[in-house]
């Protein structure tokens, strides 16, 4: 079970507006997040999971209200996160992309001819840095691969634009990092070998000194949660892809179990009015018979876990 839900959740404040702002969780520090943790039962490792980014309604705006990572609004550009170019997590990734790019036709990419290449056959898509970074070619500010709004098909990546058309998973085609944002996974490797691995969401500071100067950023802006399904469904071959299938499906489980216990799913179905009630007893089933949750008092704790709202949208609600 995560590790604030283990807990008792308080509603903290004396007045009637601060508890229908927040709720129970009142109290919560800023930026506060719900996680989950259980051990792989064939490695020696050890998942973590940020629950209250998997349940939370975060979904791409590209193209509808996304401001970009400019530092300033920049919603007429249609860039997205696509400013700076992809950085390669490796050689592989470089050259999958590379392959992938040679196989793109000039109505799917705007910058097909600028990648044509004086000699040889593989595209000029890629540069290294000094430091030996491997990253995708800028044009025109942006990565070469993103097409802009003036080009007739439409503003948006190429290679996504490939992966659609064909119906294949667009990871295949895109470089890493671009199909796990806004997902993050990283391994910490103790002194005993043992590997702690974290799922979480790709935070400002993960784009180095320069993320802390965009004007937005998608997973901390409300803007950007307004789902129809929960991420961990929404991005369900994204998440497979980085823990592989059978942990995916373990973690899937938990969030089911998690949903039954607190009395609600994880976002409601649409058209559906937010839940005011207290949620019910975890543990409100005991062995498949069906047990009343225990009474709740008018007043002080609430007695049973509640369902973290993701710090973007506890901020919103302060404002």
């Amino acid at each position: 079970m995560s590790k604030m839900a283990t807990g008792r959740a308080t509603t903290q404040g004396n007045t009637a507006k601060a508890r229908g702002r927040h709720g129970p969780w009142n109290g919560a520090p800023e930026g506060a997040h719900e996680w989950v943790s259980f051990p792989d039962p064939e490695e020696e490792r050890t998942w973590q999971f940020d629950v209250t980014f998997l349940e939370s309604r975060w979904t791409c705006i590209f193209g509808n209200g996304c401001q970009g990572v400019l530092t300033g609004p920049a919603p007429e550009l249609v860039q997205g996160c696509c400013s700076y170019g992809a950085h390669f997590t490796g050689a592989k990734d470089a050259r999958r992309v590379q392959a992938a790019a040679a196989t793109l036709t000039p109505e799917q990419w705007q910058f097909h001819g600028r990648a044509r290449p004086k000699s040889g056959t593989k595209p000029n898509v890629i540069v290294k840095s000094k430091a030996g970074e491997l990253t995708t070619r800028l044009v025109k500010d942006a990565c070469i691969f993103l097409n802009r709004p003036d080009f007739p098909g439409g503003a948006g990546c190429a290679l996504h634009r490939a992966a659609l058309e064909r119906g294949v998973p667009h990871l295949e085609l895109k470089p890493d990092v671009c199909w796990q944002l806004p997902l993050r996974r990283d391994d910490e490797v103790a002194d005993d070998g043992h590997v702690t691995s974290v799922i979480r969401q790709w935070d400002r500071r993960d784009w180095g000194e320069g993320g802390f100067e965009f004007h937005w950023w998608c997973t901390e802006s409300p803007e950007a949660f307004v789902g129809t399904r929960p991420v961990f469904e929404e991005l369900e071959p994204e998440l497979a892809a980085m823990v592989g299938k059978k942990i995916y499906k373990r973690l899937v489980q938990y969030l089911r179990a998690r949903e039954e216990a607190l009395g609600e799913p994880a976002v409601a179905p649409a058209g559906a009015a937010p839940s005011t009630s207290t949620p019910v007893g975890v543990g409100a089933r005991h062995n498949g018979s069906h047990r009343e949750p225990a009474p709740v008092p008018e007043s002080g704790p609430v007695p049973v876990p509640v369902r973290l709202p993701h710090p973007a949208l506890r901020r919103a609600r302060s404002s």
